[in-house]
């Protein structure tokens, strides 16, 4: 039986991402998401950035207008409802878009929250799975929808609802 290609395509601009083993535990939380939501992980792709606030604050204003860091960061390739991957032979994954995570934001807020930093990138690799699925938080009741699927995906990986004080 031959190998599955990984899910997420990584690449590491900030070393200190490594620390945290940023590729196996992006992998581990988006395959997470994607199967909470009744996609199968194996036909599907996408793309992170684990870079450090520079780049995060260069991204930021260049795609949205915001020059500061941010946490995460996501570029759907479906403007829409994001299609079903086929999954035949002869196909490759569905490309469903990338993400970008910015180290010293997400280790400050980790940091501020009293969580490990694995759990905080996990959750919000989860976060932004979900945004390129076409999730979002901009209404209350989509907020409410999105925490509720996050917080359960969580639990599925042993992560405790970040949502709680």
């Amino acid at each position: 039986m031959p190998e599955t290609a990984p899910l997420v395509g990584v690449e590491v601009d900030d070393p200190r991402w490594e620390a945290v083993a940023i590729a196996a535990l992006a992998e581990r939380a988006a395959r997470a998401a994607l199967t909470a939501v009744r996609r199968d992980p194996d036909f599907h792709e996408i793309g992170l950035l684990a870079c450090d606030d520079a780049r995060m604050a260069e991204l930021n204003g260049q795609f949205r207008d915001r020059p500061q860091p941010t946490n995460v960061l996501s570029w759907p390739a479906f403007a829409g409802e994001v299609p079903q991957a086929a999954g035949l032979p002869g196909e490759g994954p569905l490309f469903i878009g990338d993400l970008a995570l910015g180290y010293e934001t997400c280790a400050a807020e980790a940091d501020a929250a009293g969580i490990a930093l694995t759990d905080h990138a996990a959750h919000l690799v989860v976060h932004g799975v979900l945004h390129l699925l076409g999730y979002d938080h901009a209404e209350d009741p989509e907020a409410e929808r999105m925490e509720t699927l996050e917080t359960k995906v969580l639990a599925s990986m042993g992560v405790a609802n970040p949502y709680l004080p």
